[in-house]
């Protein structure tokens, strides 16, 4: 039986990810139902994408008893109230990053949805591109020995982006482009809480950052550099670099290709009914395939990341921002 999914949020990442859910079978994967604040731009939404149901608000999709799970793809200070929602209606939920604004809403959330008995992602599609698994078993068989360092970069000169220059909106490159940079970082070295990080930026006239550069030190001498910038436009690759060898990863935050030691592997994306708003969108599949599994094998919370992840990621988030002097009112 198909997953029926519900969309929250009828916006351009919102779009991109019914678009690849269109990629799928249609026997596993149905978008079922959509809504916005705006039941026009719910109904054109449906129409596109070929929705039965579109709805003027999201109480209306949280209690459509057809829909499964939903996708929360609201602005970021909407997080928190349209996933609980959907929690509080029986519907399991994969939520856009971030999963909050900050650590305590995060652990709001989890632990509503462990009360509820339901399963909860944070919408870190990097994570499920089948070429992440590729890189951890490169470094597992030590054709790179020990990684020393992870270098990711991550930025697009875009100053007037709304959703990255306003507060209001829970902007800024840290949580909307840093996260990628940050989870690379701790993909590769399992998860550990950073020793230290040491953070600078600078931030626009709303008092959110318009760029971030930070060190972050583990355990056994290891390090990961990380920036983020809405002012200029970034390389946008890392390297993963261990005393024997380097692994290179273009466009690592949604990778088709990377670059071993022993020669380049692409893992090319198929073509989708309509036109994506962001590059690799079609890659959003991954999350929804691991979102279908985990919930199939009865799993709340996925492995590839976990609550836990979530948290810590949320944690490093919170640091950077306090380093740089960037709060937002749901601190």
């Amino acid at each position: 039986m198909a997953t029926r999914w519900g969309i929250a949020g009828a916006g351009k990442i919102s779009h991109d990810f019914t678009n690849a859910l269109a990629t799928l079978p249609n026997t596993e994967h149905q978008a079922v139902g959509v809504a916005a604040r705006d039941l026009t731009r719910a109904q054109k939404f449906a129409q596109l994408h070929n929705i039965e149901k579109s709805y003027g608000s999201y109480q209306e999709l949280a209690k459509d008893s057809n829909v499964e799970i939903v996708y929360v793809g609201v602005q970021n200070p909407q997080h928190l109230e349209v996933a609980k929602l959907m929690l509080e209606n029986g519907k399991h939920v994969l939520c856009e990053k971030p999963l909050t604004l900050n650590v305590k809403q995060s652990t709001e959330l989890i632990n509503f949805a462990k009360e509820k008995g339901l399963f909860l992602m944070e919408a870190i599609w990097s994570r499920c591109f089948p070429l992440y698994e590729r890189v951890k078993k490169e470094i597992q068989s030590g054709t790179i020995g020990d990684v020393k360092q992870v270098i990711a970069a991550f930025g697009f000169r875009m100053p007037d982006l709304q959703r990255l220059s306003n507060k209001a909106q829970g902007g800024g490159t840290i949580v909307d482009l840093g996260v990628y940079t940050i989870q690379l970082a701790q993909f590769i070295y399992d998860g550990e809480h950073p020793l230290s990080i040491k953070a600078a930026g600078f931030l626009n006239n709303d008092g959110v950052d318009q760029s971030m550069s930070a060190t972050m030190l583990y355990s056994n001498n290891r390090t990961a550099t990380i920036m983020s910038h809405a002012l200029i436009d970034l390389p946008n690759e890392a390297y993963i670099i261990g005393t024997k060898g380097t692994i290179k990863i273009p466009q690592f935050w949604c990778p088709v290709k990377v670059e071993l030691p022993s020669g380049t592997i692409e893992d090319p994306l198929p073509t989708a009914p309509l036109q994506f708003n962001f590059i690799n969108s079609a890659g959003l599949r991954f999350e929804a395939m691991e979102a279908r599994e985990c919930i199939k094998a009865g799993l709340k919370e996925s492995p590839k990341v976990s609550h836990a992840e979530s948290l810590r990621i949320a944690e490093i988030e919170g640091e950077l921002r306090r380093q740089l002097g960037v709060v937002y009112p749901q601190d």
